[in-house]
């Protein structure tokens, strides 16, 4: 462990020279990833620095154990000892979390993508259950969510909603929960009270920018149509809501959240950005073709990850084996513990692995 950060100490001091060369200033580009990839290794060192502290003062004081006669100086180096011990392992095993390879995007903002699945009108309806819950949750942790398009289910809920989330670490905390959220309960449709199994696909992408994924204008086409639901005057009257296909891809995006249509571009460009990145990704994962243990699966929409139990009061992460019997409490934001959870077996796996 110690000759991997010492590597990083080197690299960090290389990087901070790197910066201030004129050819790194004069490249946006390049300079905003050796800013990142600065401030991701300083966090490293700064804890580095602080654990050579600790074993510095630990040397020092077996040494006075050592050499050292005086009863009273002894007394006061054992003391230190008890002291140094204790944070010297809690330091060692900080640090090999911080070892762990980070996924780089987990400091970006998040697009969240809600769609019902199998299921009709109560499929609709649960896809507006899981909005709730991940709105709550956002709340509760300081996240700001806000909507780009959706359309409504014929009964309530959402057929899909499409939002962005703000905040620190908003992909890296929410990147756990792509995949299918099934739902067993008895349906407001249902008149003979039977359980039905319904399905909502969560898709979870970080924000990409122009650094990141490039795109040829060219092969998107633009269009402007008026929005639809809450807004006041400019709803139904002004080509503010914006619609873009890229063609090669095939993918279309929609965005109608502001009164701006040059804000409605941008926003939409972005989401565009993410999905184009979530198909170069799954393309490179089966190229790879790595039999990773990664929580977040293989990016496919269709893992099953999670069911929610009504008549049991029941949440079950199946990826981790993890359950909760508190059904209305996760329904209404609670998903710390779930997110934690699959921190902490993510983290696990990669050390398994040999990733430290």
């Amino acid at each position: 462990m110690i000759a991997k950060l010492e590597e990083l100490k080197e690299r960090f001091v290389e990087v901070g020279q790197l910066m201030v060369q004129p050819d790194a200033m004069a490249d946006m580009k390049k300079y905003s990833q050796l800013s990142k990839e600065y401030k991701d290794l300083e966090k490293v060192v700064k804890e580095y620095d602080h654990y050579s502290e600790i074993l510095s003062n630990i040397k020092s004081a077996k040494d006075v154990l050592k050499n050292e006669k005086d009863e009273e100086f002894r007394e006061m180096a054992k003391l230190e000892l008890d002291e140094l011990e204790p944070q010297k392992e809690e330091m060692e095993e900080k640090l090999k979390q911080m070892l762990i390879p980070k996924d780089p995007n987990d400091d970006k903002e998040a697009i969240l993508e809600i769609r019902a699945g199998t299921g009709g009108d109560e499929a609709a309806i649960f896809a507006g259950d899981l909005f709730r819950m991940y709105q709550r949750f956002c709340e509760k942790n300081g996240l700001k969510l806000t909507v780009l398009d959706l359309t409504e289910g014929t009964s309530g809920g959402y057929k899909e909603i499409v939002s962005t989330v703000t905040g620190d670490n908003a992909y890296g905390t929410l990147k756990f929960e792509s995949g299918v959220h099934r739902v067993q309960r008895v349906p407001q449709t249902e008149t003979q009270g039977r359980v039905h199994t319904s399905a909502a696909t969560v898709a979870v992408l970080p924000e990409m920018d122009e650094v990141d994924v490039e795109i040829d204008m060219n092969d998107v086409r633009k269009d402007t149509f008026c929005s639809s639901g809450p807004g006041g005057q400019s709803v139904n009257t002004t080509y503010s809501a914006v619609r873009l296909t890229h063609a090669p891809s095939g993918l279309v995006v929609s965005c109608q959240d502001q009164k701006s249509q040059i804000k409605n571009f941008e926003k939409a460009l972005k989401v565009l950005r993410s999905r184009l990145y979530e198909i170069e990704l799954a393309k490179h994962n089966e190229a790879v073709g790595a039999q990773r243990k990664s929580m977040v699966g293989s990016g496919d929409r269709s893992d099953k990850i999670r069911t929610y139990n009504y008549p049991q009061s029941r949440v079950t992460d199946h990826r981790i084996n993890y359950s909760q019997h508190n059904l209305p409490a996760v329904m209404d934001g609670e998903i710390d513990e779930f997110i934690s959870q699959l921190r902490i077996a993510e983290s696990a796996a990669k050390m398994e692995d040999g990733d430290l």
